[in-house]
């Protein structure tokens, strides 16, 4: 912005006068102070020429007004002038200065304007019109300041030289900004003119000249011809002006001449003499010579001048990219396509900026066949190309060309659609036959037959001399199989281009396919696969089929490796050429020219490629045994084909080699799975099963096979081996009935494999493996089913002993031998004739006949040991028969162990029988020894342990129990077994040592009784004639409580004993026998047991006598009783004598009697069982003082956990009796609270709450959880017990569908259905939770149970011996829940039809009567009509007949309440609760109070005017809330308060405190929640409003929500 400042004056000197108006921009951009002393020179002049004063005073004002910066009054005074004098030059001058001051830039123009005008060649106006222009906010002005600059240009021409270069370089700056590079020039030819004229420096010339290049050479591409020229002509007086020549300076300028000279295609003689010019003033600089070389090669001509500069080129620079190029152009002439791909290649990574040498480069590829790498080198062609200008026109059409060529050969759809779009991008092609023809192939190669016809016929036609059109047809015709026509076309094609290596081949391949003819001599083929071979040495698929030629029909396979070999290292990726080549190179032993083939593919391949080198190098692995290699290579060729079965199966051999056979047998599957014919993959898939010991899924996958092949060998022998291993499994767990079944299925497949192949040897000797197995199983179990072709009979089937079968055994090792002499074998039979010997040895066979089988086992093994005599089994056998008692030679028993120590230092076996043999001669230490090492090399080896176990039985230590439980642990074997039952029982029957440590780690602790019994079972399945071992498995099962299984045990051993001279032993297990069929309840066969032996000692004589309590047969009791009683030898039997036969004069009915004898006891030596039986005897009585005495005697005699279960039971009972509930609850409580791990305490706890604790029914339920955690066994009974409390609690589905009482009861009718209580309490869960379904207005999902309920309790108190009053209680009940439940559901007809049945069998039941009013009484309710009086009065007197129910009383208020008899029905609840209270029912005060509270509410709510019922509703809530926190006594009162004042505060508050209660029911909240939205909507506060609906909505209340819609909708 200009700032004028200072005075001035007509009479002020002009050069003072130019400083009048001064601005304070930068002196470097501003040129406002300048124009501004103009504007006022040129005033000043104007004034003193005029003559108007007025006029010059005006504009002296308006100059002082612009000088102060006052430029609107500067315009009002140029205005006045205006006025008076129009065309005042200065004035308008003025205005445009003031305007553009003002920002009014179009005034000012056209203010300059005017000035002009009136004076075009004064210079003041055109000086502002330019500033003005040159303003930064002025655009679009571009042109006009240009014609302003050149009106200076004019006027300052003859005037300021300075000036005008000023303005000149102004006018350049702005023809160079939009690129109008012709006007750039020439205005810069004229400011050069200029200062030559004025005699300028030579240096000042050149720099200008510089200037100019600088100028014009940054879009040489845009410029036209003159432009061009000019430029030219710039760099050539810049390069004659040049001080320093030569210089570096000059040398880069000389390289720019140059490149821009490379620029332009017409001035290629002007290009060679610069090149030539720098080349003789710089002889070492390779730069012109590369320009030079690359401006031949993009010419496309090879002169002798073009190679005279590539071979001085790479004289000069070995390096340099242009001349590799062109090396590689030349070697590409000269046909030498690898070099000249090598070059190119490598030319191209230096100098990439010549699109002519990717042609080349994509060329030479193609001759070598390297077609995809060719394609890319054709797209970097066409890419440095760019677009299609007339210089590079005809190379695009070429490298178009070229693509399509080399995508034709590709031969795939992709490529073809690909070469048909370049080649519709070629510029004028369709004219062209050779790139119609390449069309048409592209076509053929799309499967576009039809279009590719047409091409060939349309060709065929206008350009019939072109070998294309023929060639094209001719591939038509081979496609379409037609090789006559095929011929042909090819011989044509041939004719007229004979040099075309394509069609020699195909030609070939027509006649190798052509008809039979061909077939047999295929000599024509071979000559035209020899010629395309010899055209074109890179031709791989001429070479392969010569390869087959010399392979198939001149069988020189050498020939045929060479030309395979030649095929693949031509085109590498051919896989046909690669398979031949290594199929071959392994026939013929050059396993190394196979292998390095396979790697060189391998290596290069990319991942998921080159399938068939991946598989055979893997298969090679696989051969050569290196598994891990095969592994990765087969993993390789499925990344390639994950859908090749054969390649599946290869690699899960593989894995099987490695030893991965979970992944080997995956693999398998997944072939199978490909390819379900492959019958080997289904067969190594069982085998690794079988191996993995998957027997079963084995076993289904052989039988899949035998579906396809019936007779697949394979597949039967591993049938048996499964088997087989079944077998031995099922032997090792003691399960021989099942071992016996797989061994006669083994045996089947066995014999059906030998029948079809009886030389295999492996076959015999596994059946028999299978015959020999049966060794261990008892005699009794084994009836094994054997085919008649394996005993070579005609039977079809023939049925087995143990001895038959061993000795089958024995010939089957025969016949194996007999095919091959193996020691494994002789070993086998050895062992067998021991095995056969062993069976007959316990059955009383002759001596002889064992002796000779021993002796055939002792020459037996004695000839495996010669035949291989490192082998440790073999001397371990001969050992182990050298030592049996029947042959006794333990010196060779003790040298075929040693020996078989020798042979393998790491052999427990060996030692281990060493100890054996060392412990049956009597030498303890050298057997402990043994035992040890045995122990040190496997110390999980059972029967070193049961050695050292029996040596310290031998030598009484304190370890040997400790020993035998350690056997059964670590495995199942007979000696273990019995060992360590033997101990438990010798520890059970002293009973001194109960209270010992020793006792209670080894029995209590170790879990010892059921872990002997266990094992003990296992033992007595394998030897069913050990008396010894029944006797304690009957013994271990009555401490277990398994009465059945003790029975059978004692009758077994009883049975084995019967005929044995040991009487005394008979007599003891006919006693056990009996003593056990007593407990079982089978009384008439225990008195038979008793009395068949004769009875002298006390135990049996009890026996007797409990058998004939039992019975019934009480004097009989007495009798044995007082006959025991002669007996006993001490007090304490006596005393136990003298209880029983008090229980059996009680059960005469002679109290006094029992009474006396249980004193008598009681006086004598009190015994705890004679005192709870005189406490029993009170109880039964009811006689309190009784009951008491003896307690207290009870537990003075009674201490610690010893009966404290029936001491609490007792202790209850007496309390219950004495009507002290609470003591009750403490009594069990505080003995939990001693033994809180005694669960039978927690589940009598459980028991107890509901009878005598109803308001801590979930202590109950949690009580009775504890047990069941405690303890499972006691599940049926615990399970019914939390039901109840659960039950009583109210719990239900909806709270926790997991733990609920429908659940609980569920499992314990799962457990113990035969429980008639617990069907009933089933009964009862489901009556609730239809009750909690129809309160959350669902429908009832357990309906119509009720008499299929009540049915099936009826008959499990038939099946049971419950007593009859309980019996009788239980079916009343279940019958009155059946009828209540009736009658909720609707069902009013049935459940009055079942009231009258239950009164045909009970008349005088008042709770059936009752039930049966309520029903009657509830169809006339349902009619909606008044009772009469007389029904009333029925009713009343109905109730008044069970006026000890407060139900009842309920029932009756309700329906005083229904007839609006209000009084009344207050006086029926005031009246059960006086009954509730009475009996100390603490549910039936709870329930009076309450309805007695709702029934006066109702009243409150009708707004009946009556101060009674709101004081009884305050009066009933207030009691049930002193009887516990009852949530529907605060909700009553809550209500009672809305009724009264709905809109108080404390109405609000009380119902928040029902609604915000946790744990309050949802049924009793969802109530106080619609009431509080009531109440808070009428006090219209929005914000506990929106509290109170997100908790409906966390809660579900659909109820509450409804409401809030319909409330807000009408607020």
């Amino acid at each position: 912005m200009p700032r004028e400042t200072g005075t001035t004056s007509p009479a002020v000197p002009q050069e003072k006068m130019a400083t009048a108006l001064v601005c304070h921009c930068p002196a470097s951009q501003c040129a406002c102070g300048r124009v501004a002393a103009e504007v006022a020179e040129s005033a000043v002049a104007e004034a003193a020429t005029m003559s108007n004063k007025e006029v010059k005073a005006t504009l002296k004002s308006a100059r002082d007004a612009i000088r102060n910066k006052q430029y609107k009054e500067a315009l009002k005074h140029c205005k006045a002038v205006l006025k008076q004098e129009k065309n005042n030059y200065n004035a308008w001058v003025f205005i445009g200065l003031a305007a553009a001051e003002l920002e009014q830039p179009d005034q000012a123009k056209g203010a300059y304007k005017k000035a002009i005008e009136l004076e075009p060649n004064q210079l003041l106006a055109w000086q502002g019109l330019a500033n003005l222009y040159e303003k930064p906010n002025q655009t679009d002005v571009k042109e006009d300041l240009a014609d302003v600059y050149q009106k200076l240009l004019e006027l300052y021409e003859s005037g300021d030289r300075q000036k005008w270069c000023d303005v000149c370089n102004k006018l350049v700056e702005l023809y160079h900004q939009e690129k109008k590079y012709l006007e750039v020039a020439e205005t810069w030819q004229k400011l050069i003119r200029m200062k030559q004229e004025e005699g300028a420096e030579k240096a000042e010339l050149h720099q200008l000249w510089k200037k100019m290049i600088q100028l014009l050479k940054d879009s040489t591409r845009n410029q036209d011809n003159k432009t061009e020229q000019l430029l030219l002509t710039a760099f050539e007086h810049a390069l004659h002006s040049a001080d320093t020549v030569p210089g570096e300076d000059h040398q880069n300028l000389y390289k720019d001449f140059i490149q821009c000279l490379s620029k332009f295609p017409h001035e290629v003689a002007r290009l060679e003499k610069a090149c030539h010019d720098m080349m003789a003033l710089y002889p070492t600089m390779s730069y012109p010579l590369e320009v030079l070389c690359l401006h031949f090669v993009q010419s496309g001509t090879l002169s002798e001048k073009a190679l005279y500069c590539f071979s001085r080129l790479l004289e000069m620079d070995a390096n340099s990219g242009p001349g590799i190029i062109c090396f590689g152009i030349k070697c590409l002439k000269e046909n030498k396509y690898k070099e000249a791909v090598k070059s190119l290649t490598e030319g191209l990574q230096k100098t990439n900026q010549c699109p002519a040498a990717w042609y080349y480069l994509a060329e030479a590829q193609m001759k070598i066949h390297e077609h995809r790498n060719a394609v890319l080198s054709c797209n970097q062609a066409l890419e440095a190309l760019g677009t299609p200008e007339s210089p590079n026109l005809p190379w695009k059409n070429l490298a178009f060309q070229l693509k399509a060529e080399i995508l034709i050969k590709i031969a795939d759809a992709d490529a073809a659609e690909e070469a048909i779009k370049a080649l519709e991008q070629i510029i004028d092609g369709s004219s062209d036959p050779v790139i119609s023809a390449l069309r048409g192939q592209a076509y053929l190669n799309k499967g576009l037959m039809d279009q590719a016809s047409k091409i060939s016929q349309e060709l065929l036609l206008s350009h019939p001399d072109v070998a294309e059109a023929h060639a094209l047809e001719g591939f038509i015709h081979y496609s379409q199989k037609n090789y006559e026509q095929a011929e042909k076309s090819f011989l044509n094609a041939i004719e007229r281009k004979a040099g075309t290596a394509e069609y020699h081949q195909y030609l070939g391949l027509t006649y190798w396919f052509m008809s039979d003819e061909t077939k047999k001599d295929k000599g024509k083929a071979l000559t035209q696969f020899l010629k395309a071979a010899k055209l074109d040495s890179y031709l791989g698929r001429a070479f392969f089929y010569l390869g087959n030629y010399y392979r198939d029909i001149a069988g020189d396979k050498s020939r045929a490796h060479g030309c395979y070999k030649k095929a693949f290292e031509l085109d590498e990726t051919d896989e046909e050429s690669g398979t031949a080549a290594v199929n071959l190179s392994v026939e013929l032993g050059d396993m190394d020219t196979a292998l390095s083939i396979l790697n060189k593919v391998t290596e290069k391949a990319r991942p998921g490629t080159a399938k068939w080198a991946w598989l055979h190098r893997g298969l090679y692995y696989l051969r050569t045994g290196q598994p891990s290699q095969a592994v990765s290579d087969l993993q390789a060729a499925l990344r390639a084909d994950p859908k090749d079965s054969n390649c599946w199966e290869s690699l899960g051999e593989a894995y099987f080699n490695r030893g991965s056979y979970s992944t080997a047998l995956k693999s398998f599957r997944k072939a199978t799975e490909l390819n379900p014919g492959l019958v080997y993959s289904i067969y190594r898939a069982a085998a690794l099963e079988h191996i993995l010991g998957k027997y079963k899924n084995a076993i289904a996958t052989y039988q899949q096979i035998l579906k396809k092949t019936e007779n697949y060998v394979p597949a039967l022998k591993g049938l048996g081996e499964c088997y087989l291993m079944l077998a031995r499994s099922a032997l090792g767990n003691y399960l021989d009935r099942k071992a016996v079944d797989y061994i006669e299925q083994a045996l089947a497949y066995f014999t059906r494999a030998v029948e079809h192949r009886p030389d295999v040897s492996c076959l015999w000797k596994l059946l028999g493996d299978t015959c020999t197995s049966v060794h261990v199983i008892s005699p009794t179990k084994v009836n094994v089913q054997v085919l008649g072709s394996l005993l070579s009979k005609n039977a079809t089937k023939q049925v087995l002993k143990k001895n038959e079968l061993l000795i089958l055994g024995g010939r089957c090792y025969g016949r194996a031998l007999k095919l091959i002499s193996l020691p494994s074998i002789w070993c086998d039979l050895g062992i067998n004739y021991y095995r056969q010997a062993e069976h007959l040895t316990p059955v009383g066979t002759d001596m002889n006949e064992i002796s000779e089988l021993l002796e055939k086992s002792l020459q037996c093994l004695k000839k495996a040991v010669r035949l291989d005599s490192k082998n440790h089994l073999y001397w371990n056998a001969l050992g182990v028969v050298a030592s049996c008692s029947a042959i006794g030679n333990y010196a060779l028993a003790q040298h075929s162990f040693i020996k078989s120590v020798q042979a393998e230092q790491i052999n427990v076996v060996a030692w281990t029988n060493l100890g054996v043999l060392y412990l049956a001669t009597g030498n303890i230490e050298q057997a402990h020894e043994a035992f040890k090492v045995a122990q040190s090399l496997e110390p999980s080896y059972l029967l070193c342990w049961i050695g050292q176990a029996l040596i310290a039985e031998t030598v009484g230590s304190y370890d040997t129990m400790d020993l035998f439980r350690h056997t059964t642990e670590l495995s199942m074997h007979a000696e273990g077994a019995k060992g360590y039952a033997h101990w438990v029982c010798s520890t059970l029957q002293d009973k001194a040592n109960r209270n010992t440590v020793l006792y209670l780690y080894n029995i209590v602790q170790m879990n010892a009784i059921p872990a002997a019994q266990v094992v003990l079972s296992k033992y007595t399945e394998r030897n069913p004639d050990d008396a010894s071992a029944f006797t304690m498995f009957g013994f271990l099962n009555e401490y277990l409580h398994l009465k059945q299984q003790a029975a059978y045990a004692y009758e077994r051993a009883a049975s084995l004993l019967k005929n044995s001279e040991d009487t005394e032993k008979y007599n003891t297990a006919m006693q056990n026998y009996g003593r056990s069929l007593c407990a079982l309840g089978r009384c008439d066969e225990a008195i038979e047991v008793y009395t068949s032996i004769p009875l002298t000692e006390f135990d049996g004589i009890v026996g007797l006598a409990l058998a004939y309590f039992k019975k019934g047969l009480l004097e009989e009791s007495i009798k044995a009783y007082e006959k025991a009683l002669s007996v006993a030898e001490s007090e304490k039997d006596k005393a136990h004598i003298l209880t029983a036969l008090a229980i059996i004069e009680y059960k005469l009915n002679k109290v006094d009697a029992a009474k006396t004898l249980l004193f008598k006891c009681s006086l004598k030596e009190p015994s705890t069982e004679s005192l709870k039986a005189l406490c029993t005897l009170g109880l039964v009585k009811q006689d309190a003082t009784l009951a008491t005495a003896a307690l207290k005697e009870l537990l003075k005699l009674e201490k610690g956990n010893d009966g404290i279960y029936e001491r609490c039971l007792i202790a209850s009972a007496v309390y219950a009796l004495q009507g002290r509930n609470v003591a009750i609850q403490r009594e069990v409580s505080k003995a939990i609270h001693s033994y809180p791990d005694n669960s039978a305490l927690w589940s009598l706890l459980s028991r107890l709450v509901p009878l005598y604790a109803s308001r801590k029914p979930k202590g109950g339920a949690v009580a009775g959880s504890v047990a069941y955690t405690l303890d499972v066994n006691h599940g049926k009974e615990v399970l019914l017990n939390i039901a109840v409390n659960q039950l009583v609690a109210g719990c239900h589905m909806l709270e926790d569908k997991k733990n609920n009482p429908l659940k609980n009861i569920q499992k314990a009718i799962h457990l113990c259905p035969d429980n008639p209580a617990a069907w009933a309490v089933l009964m009862a869960a489901c009556h609730a939770e239809n009750t909690v379904v129809c309160l959350n207005n669902t429908e009832p999902k357990r309906t119509g149970l009720e008499m299929t309920l009540v049915s099936t309790v009826s008959a499990k108190t038939g099946e049971s011996n419950l007593p009859h009053n309980y019996v009788r209680t239980l079916e009343d009940w279940c019958l009155c829940q059946a009828i209540t439940s009736l009658e909720e559901t609707g069902k009013l007809s049935e459940a009055e039809a079942l009231c009258n049945k239950g009164l045909k069998s009970c008349p005088e039941h008042p709770a059936l009567f009752l039930l049966l009013r309520q029903v009657q009484c509830k169809q006339l309710l349902q009619s909606h009509k008044e009772l009469p009086d007389n029904i009333l009065e029925e009713l009343r007197k109905t109730v008044m007949s069970s006026s000890s129910s407060a139900a009842a009383w309920q029932w009756l208020a309700k329906i005083y309440q229904s007839q609006r008899m209000m009084t009344g029905a207050e006086m029926c609840y005031r009246k059960s609760l006086q009954l509730a209270s009475q009996q100390g029912s603490w549910n039936g005060k709870l329930s009076s109070l309450l309805r007695l509270a709702m029934l006066a509410l109702e009243i409150c709510m009708a707004n009946v005017p009556n101060e009674h019922w709101p004081s009884l509703v305050q009066e009933a809530t207030t009691e049930a809330l002193k009887l516990s926190r009852c949530p529907l006594a605060a909700l009553l009162q809550a209500l009672l308060q809305y009724n009264r004042k709905m809109g108080a505060r404390e109405t609000r508050r009380m119902l928040e405190r029902v609604v915000y209660q946790p744990a309050n029911p949802e049924t009793i909240v969802s109530v106080a929640r619609w009431y509080l939205l009531q109440h808070l909507y009428a006090k219209d506060d929005c914000e506990l409003i929106d509290v109170l609906i997100e908790n409906a909505k966390a809660n579900g209340d659909v109820r509450a929500l409804e409401l809030n819609e319909k409330l807000s909708a009408s607020a």
